[in-house]
C-alpha cells in the first residue's frame, strides 16, 4: 500500500511541474527555446529520480524518506499552485 501512496504522490508532483511548465508564468516565458528545452529534460529526470528514491525507500522499509517525500510533494503542491494562481 505505501508503494501506492508514493507512486501517486509522485504523479501529482509530475502534475504540477507540467501545470507550473504551462502556466506562462515570465520566468518561464523569459526563457529561451533552447534554455527551456534543456530546463524541461533536465527537470523531469531529477523528478523522475526523487520518485524512484522514493519508491525504492517505500519497498525496502525506510518509511521515513516516503515522509520526506510526502513533504516535499505537500511544499510542491503549494509552490505549483502559488505560480499557476498567479500569486507569485
Amino acid at each position: 500500500m505505501v508503494l501506492v501512496i508514493t507512486f501517486l504522490l509522485g504523479m501529482g508532483n509530475f502534475a504540477c511541474h507540467t501545470a507550473v511548465l504551462g502556466s506562462g508564468h515570465n520566468a518561464i516565458t523569459a526563457m529561451s527555446e533552447a534554455t527551456l528545452r534543456l530546463a524541461r529534460a533536465a527537470s523531469f529526470a531529477l523528478e523522475f529520480g526523487l520518485l524512484c528514491g522514493a519508491l525504492y525507500a517505500a519497498q525496502t522499509g525506510h518509511f521515513h524518506w516516503v515522509w520526506l517525500y510526502a513533504g516535499y510533494t505537500l511544499v510542491n503542491v503549494g509552490a505549483a499552485w502559488s505560480i499557476v494562481t498567479g500569486r507569485f
